[in-house]
């Protein structure tokens, strides 16, 4: 009988100690298993003297039928990041703090994890962005985000007025510290801190977030994902900078002159859970309610 997966690719939190067991228990339990497991050059150092792979994080996409991210949410973005063109399933071993998309527990190891590679797992689809900053009508930078991207005051104590249009409609111009523009993943995530309000993973849906905005009247707002949505900054004698974030990753200098276009990216990355696996029983277990 063939295997839905041979290939297992393996992400681990970078220079974290407390990663060390639980990784070489998950690679040692697939080798055992006669399962080929590759792994992410920099958490090679966790399972020296294993028969594993060692590799780029980019190349995991192309050599893996699924990858494991253990770690954070923060390190499952970037295994997201890392395969989504390959079209290549993600698992998720919650080693961090919070946890909204990593729903393994370690304990539940290696049982879990045995039961999903033999095709009993539920899978969901979730949307990335891509940011695109252009300065003087040419693409200068190009990055994606699963959760949000976010426009933030760069080096300065004053607001920004940010000039927000979708498919080339002015919405609306706002004084604030920034804006965040999340997807249904992120908006458990910064969004969720600033204020913006929960959606369900499935919903073809953004929503963009004032950050202390200076009139009170802006409010978040929910939109389409099938739009462009173009950020672009009022002009002023104060030649001040901005900085866009695309999770947690840092397009610093961007010009008053330069415009911020956000897309959905067309290829979705699959996300796969245990049997059973429920959005809501989640949400109250991660933010306390009802207890």
């Amino acid at each position: 009988m063939s295997r839905l997966f041979q290939n297992i690719g393996i992400i681990g939190k970078p220079s974290d100690v407390e990663i060390f067991d639980t990784i070489r228990r998950v690679c040692a339990y697939l080798i055992g298993e006669n399962y080929r497991v590759f792994i992410a050059e920099n958490s090679a150092v966790f399972v020296e003297n294993l028969a594993v792979v060692v590799c780029d994080i980019t190349q995991l996409g192309e050599r893996c039928d699924v990858v494991i991210a253990l770690g954070g949410d923060g390190t499952f973005l970037a295994a997201a990041r890392a395969i989504v063109k390959h079209n290549v399933p993600l698992i998720g071993v919650n080693l961090g703090r919070l946890g909204f998309l990593v729903d393994i527990s370690p304990r539940a190891l290696p049982e879990t994890l045995a039961q999903m590679l033999e095709g009993n797992f539920s899978q969901e689809e979730r949307y990335l962005l891509r940011a695109k900053i252009v300065r003087a009508d040419k693409v200068i930078h190009e990055e994606t985000a699963v959760n949000e991207v976010a426009i933030h005051r760069w080096i300065t104590p004053s607001m920004i007025e940010i000039i927000t249009k979708i498919d080339g409609v002015f919405l609306n111009s706002q004084r604030s510290d920034g804006l965040i523009i999340a997807t249904p993943t992120g908006s458990t995530a910064y969004s969720l801190s600033a204020g913006g309000p929960i959606l369900y993973p499935s919903l073809p849906a953004l929503v963009l977030v004032p950050l202390n905005p200076h009139t009170l009247s802006n409010r978040p707002i929910v939109i389409h994902d099938n739009v462009e949505i173009e950020i672009s900054f009022c002009q002023n004698k104060q030649q001040i900078n901005a900085l866009v974030t695309c999770d947690h990753i840092e397009i610093p200098d961007v010009l008053i002159s330069d415009k911020v276009l956000i897309k959905k990216e067309p290829q979705p990355i699959r996300i796969l859970h245990p049997r059973g696996h429920n959005f809501f029983e989640i949400l109250r277990n991660k933010l306390n309610w009802s207890h």
